[in-house]
């Protein structure tokens, strides 16, 4: 967290100084097909279907904003179409994150609909049509409990606003994930 922040604020800086167009982008739980392999959904659906036990942290008490990757595409499109330009009218006593006097701007990509990890896990079981085996675990230390993304000026901003559920989003993964690694297995 420290570490985006910090880019954040220097590339304001850059935007201030040079005039260089500049755009943050912060995406939530970002989730789908050509995913990390170390991120939950594909940790807990190999897991899954290997019939293995997943970590749940915080006993499964955790809410994340899962955001469809193809709903982050379309924004980051929608985003590069439109770059920031400079606000000579902005009133510097109302200062926020998100807008500047400079050519700079900082989106929240997320979905605006948090979910809860076990909600979560109940769809992915669905869809496998496997009960997953689960290890409860405390909270790992420097997580968040539950994260919730406001999207309002990203959709004033580019007029679109992700809408792919959970459940959408979850079968979609797994069509994708059971024939590529289907794939996969029989090319070695």
């Amino acid at each position: 967290a420290a570490s985006k922040k910090s880019n954040e604020l220097m590339a304001h800086s850059y935007s201030n100084l040079y005039k260089l167009p500049t755009t943050g982008l912060r995406f939530f739980t970002v989730y789908g097909p050509w995913g990390r392999p170390d991120m939950a959904l594909f940790l807990f659906t190999k897991a899954i279907l290997e019939k293995t036990p997943i970590n749940v942290y915080k006993n499964g008490e955790m809410i994340r904003d899962f955001t469809y990757i193809d709903d982050v595409v379309i924004s980051i499109v929608k985003i590069l179409e439109k770059p920031p330009s400079k606000n000579d009218n902005f009133n510097k006593s109302h200062l926020s994150p998100e807008i500047s006097w400079a050519p700079h701007r900082i989106f929240n990509v997320g979905n605006s609909n948090p979910v809860n990890l076990m909600d979560f896990l109940k769809v992915l079981e669905d869809n496998l049509s496997i009960k997953a085996k689960i290890n409860f675990l405390p909270m790992q230390r420097g997580d968040v409990a539950a994260t919730s993304s406001d999207t309002h000026i990203l959709e004033s901003y580019i007029n679109y606003k992700p809408t792919t559920t959970v459940k959408e989003g979850i079968a979609k993964f797994v069509n994708w994930y059971k024939k590529f690694y289907d794939e996969e297995v029989k090319f070695r």
